[in-house]
């Protein structure tokens, strides 16, 4: 057992050492005066030749205790992304990396910059989806709505605003961290000069009177949607300089688009409130992502305790990477976004095959599914249809799905994917109609926008042509 643990201890930080040996303007043989290593014992620490063994990191740490911080968690994210990175499809045909742990010790630099090259070809490729799915829908040179805007900030932000974050689990700590209760927060917003209102049926969810601080808030609607209103009033009224800042530097070309990413922010700095970053994905690794044990633990809805999840993007800290959409009744994607290599659809409704849409006929049952995209990347779906009520009979009440997934690498800590047969058939399912390359797909509605299709008069299918 000495063997694993010795190798688990080693690391190489030469790039760390030369930065603050040059932060501190010390030569080589004045730094490794203060450190008692001989100057060419310093150099192939630089060099990446020998790792920092405990004596020279205990050195390190007594002599520049302000100056030598680091990242000791480094390599193994480093190597967990190089993994994660070379599991991409576009690597399927070269041999696998026996070691990448290894690689990210020894040449942490290179296994940067391929990181770094990786992301930025997603990122081209997404651009490129973009407009493909912009040309074929026929939006091609159209400017995107402001809640489309909105939406894409998002997406592009990858679902994390890191300083509200780390500040509503500041504000939660105060207010009862992990679990917020519905009297602190009327306590906070009494404390800000809010005032909280008995409400009755027919008007607005949540409604403020910034001269008289009147808060009114529906009581028809269920507690966890009252408790997340109260917890936007609050969060937009103490970190209205934040949201304002986060907003007026978004590039964003509406006032429209502003104001609306300002309710986003708002929103998402609730659900951090609500469900702090710390305590939420410490429960949600405990639980294996089972939202039905989240839920009471946090006091939230079904579906903000997925949309939570979806958030968890804090560098160093990362949650399981998940998608979560909502979808309703008529196919419409109304919030998306995807820590994975599923991306959403933009233009129109998702692939008809996923298991989300069967999910919003069936309200309050889940329903799990094991699909494949055409890249060959496999992937576990829950979805569960919702009633939200209205509160008022002469309003009909809302109607939709929410999904989350995963990869199907991550299925021991997703409970959802317990009893599906992994290596098993899997649903073939596309981004959506017009970028599916499937040839064979009796679902079609569209054809797919880069390739010819045939046209038989004597021969009739369930799709009345063929993709070549």
């Amino acid at each position: 057992m000495a063997t694993p643990a010795r190798r688990q201890a080693r690391r190489f930080a030469g790039v760390e050492l030369r930065a603050l040996r040059h932060r501190l303007a010390l030569g080589q043989a004045a730094m490794a005066r203060r450190l008692g290593l001989s100057v060419s014992y310093l150099s192939q620490l630089e060099s990446d030749d020998r790792p920092v063994t405990a004596a020279v990191a205990e050195a390190l740490a007594r002599t520049f205790p302000l100056d030598w911080q680091p990242d000791l968690d480094a390599d193994s994210a480093r190597a967990d992304a190089l993994a994660a990175a070379l599991a991409d499809p576009l690597f399927s045909d070269l041999q696998p990396l026996s070691a990448p742990a290894r690689a990210a010790e020894q040449q942490p630099g290179l296994v940067e910059r391929f990181l770094q090259l990786h992301n930025a070809w997603r990122g081209a490729e997404a651009q490129r989806q973009i407009a493909d799915e912009a040309i074929a829908s026929g939006v091609e040179g159209a400017g995107r709505l402001p809640w489309e805007e909105v939406r894409d900030w998002f997406h592009e932000a990858g679902n994390y605003v890191g300083a509200l974050d780390e500040a509503a689990e500041a504000l939660a700590g105060t207010l009862g961290d992990p679990r917020v209760s519905t009297e602190a927060l009327v306590e906070a917003l009494a404390a800000e000069g809010a005032h909280l209102t008995s409400a009755g049926d027919g008007g607005p969810l949540r409604s403020f009177d910034t001269e008289t601080g009147s808060l009114v808030v529906a009581t028809g609607q269920p507690a966890a949607t009252r408790r997340f209103l109260l917890a936007h009033q609050l969060v937009s009224m103490r970190f209205a300089e934040a949201i304002a800042e986060v907003s007026r530097t978004a590039d964003l070309r509406s006032d429209e688009a502003r104001r609306l990413l300002g309710i986003g922010l708002a929103n998402y700095a609730a659900g951090a409130l609500l469900m702090p970053y710390a305590a939420y994905a410490a429960a949600a690794r405990e639980v294996r992502h089972d939202i039905d044990r989240l839920r009471p633990r946090f006091d939230v809805s079904f579906e903000q305790a997925c949309h939570r999840l979806s958030t968890l993007q804090r560098p160093g800290a990362r949650g399981l990477p998940f998608f979560f959409c909502r979808v309703d009744m008529a196919g419409n994607i109304t919030k998306r976004h995807s820590a994975t290599r599923l991306q959403f659809a933009r233009f129109g409704g998702a692939c008809p095959l996923w298991i989300v849409h069967e999910a919003v006929a069936i309200p309050d049952r889940i329903l799990v599914q094991l699909a494949e995209t055409p890249d060959g990347v496999r992937y576990l779906s829950m979805a569960k249809g919702l009633v939200k009520p209205s509160g008022s009979y002469d309003r009909p009440p809302r109607r939709y799905a929410v999904a989350l997934g995963c990869e199907a690498t991550h299925a021991r800590e997703f409970v959802y994917a317990d009893g599906l047969d992994l290596g098993g058939a899997a649903t073939p399912i596309g981004i959506s109609c017009r970028l599916c390359p499937r040839d064979k797909c009796d679902q079609r509605a569209f054809p797919p926008a880069d390739r010819p299709i045939a046209i038989d008069p004597d021969v009739r299918d369930v799709v009345p042509y063929r993709v070549l």
